[in-house]
Order: structure tokens, then sequence, then C-alpha cells
């Protein structure tokens, strides 16, 4: 057997994750057409490369299929339940920096903190008889970071598109969402709530649980952590 490695299979996830590992010595290619989703590993025996989405790996790895993975903290987090009896993080890789955040509109100048929200959610469902609405991709880390922090009488409506548009097509009355420098919140009338992020997320090398390790996948992994220099 070998160690199964799955990394985001194309733009800057790949390119950067590529680059990453090369600056540790192990040479990551894609072999085929550029829409073929094979690939191989240069400088180290017993790992193979498996190109897959970002949003894919999570389950991959919790299911076992692959060894090893590259993906985003968020989304292990989000997508896995009880996702560290599933994964181990092996290493963060320093780039795909984002921010799980909170936005609600501009127009609501009262509105600055989650106390303030959950103020606000209350008075929205005395005022319309139905919960606050809150779009986002991130159902249960949002779920648990709201609940964590007292605020009550709201609903996640799920968005798979651009959840900063759902306030301005009257589908949410506030948006959680990823965003690094927050233009798009900007370009859509929407704020930043003043409290912490949900989830600082960024790209992380993860180790599933579940895999079949073998006597030659771990002496592949020893040589493999070796390399990179991280620790079990």
């Amino acid at each position: 057997m070998t160690i199964k490695l799955g990394v985001p299979s194309k733009g800057r996830l790949m390119d950067k994750t590529f680059e990453w590992f090369a600056n540790h010595g192990i040479t990551l290619r894609q072999t085929g057409a550029e829409r073929e989703y094979s690939g191989a590993v240069d400088g180290i025996d017993g790992v193979e490369l498996v190109l897959l989405s970002a949003s894919e790996i999570p389950r991959e790895l919790a299911a076992g299929r692959i060894h090893l993975g590259v993906t985003g903290s968020d989304l292990v987090r989000d997508k896995l339940n009880q996702w560290d009896a599933k994964v181990v993080e092996v290493a963060p890789m320093g780039f795909g920096h984002a921010d799980l955040i909170i936005a609600v509109p501009k127009a609501w100048v009262d509105v600055d903190t989650l106390d303030d929200l959950d103020a606000a959610a209350a008075a929205f469902r005395a005022h319309h008889g139905f919960r606050l609405r809150i779009a986002t991709k991130y159902h249960h880390l949002v779920r648990e970071f709201l609940k964590a922090h007292g605020v009550a009488d709201y609903q996640l409506v799920d968005s798979q598109g651009a959840t900063e548009g759902t306030v301005k097509n009257l589908t949410a009355e506030a948006v959680a969402d990823i965003t690094s420098t927050g233009e798009t919140l900007r370009a859509n009338h929407l704020k930043i709530l003043n409290c912490e992020p949900v989830h600082k997320s960024q790209a992380t090398l993860f180790k599933s649980r579940t895999a079949d390790w073998s006597d030659a996948d771990r002496a592949a992994m020893s040589v493999f952590k070796n390399m990179l220099q991280v620790g079990d």
C-alpha cells in the first residue's frame, strides 16, 4: 500500500500547496491534461497524489479513503462531526488565511456586537413573527458560536452561492461567511460585527485517524514527517 495524499485540484490553493511541499523537498505535479485530475509525487517513495476539491477532502479523510489531506481548517471543523476524533492536524501551512465572520447591514446603526444582534433578533421575531435569517455555508460552526455567546431567535439558511448578496436579495437579514479583506462585504453594504471571528481559517495538512495504516505506510509517514519537520 501507499499513502494517499489529497490536495486541492485547482486554483490558488493547489498552486500554494504545490509550492509549500516543494519548499520541503517534495515535488507534487499534475500529470496528463490540465483538466485531468491525476498527479504524481517526486522526492519521496510510497506517496500517491490524489487531486480533489477542497470541500471533498474532509469527507475523504473521515472515511479513511485518503491518509493525508490539505484543506481549510474551517471545512474540517464544519463538515465533520467530532472532527478531532476522525482527523488530526499535522501542520498549518501559512496560506489560505480567512476569517469566518458575522455581518449585518450597515443600516443597522444600533447593531455592532453579539449582544446587539441578540436583541435585534428578538425584536425582529416579535415584529415579523419569524426568526431572523442568517445565510451561511457553515452551519455547525456558526450555530455553536452563537450558542456559546447566548444569541437566540435566529435561523440559519443555507447559502451555496454568493452569500453576501442574500441580504440585498431579501433571502436573509444577516450573513456568516469567510472573508480575507472584507471588500465584498463592504460592496454589499454589510458590516462585520465587533467580535472575535467564528473561526480563523488557513490551509492545513491533516492526517486521517480512520485510514488503514500498514507497516509500510507508517514507515513512509515517518520519512514524510522528517522531511516536513513536523511532529505526530
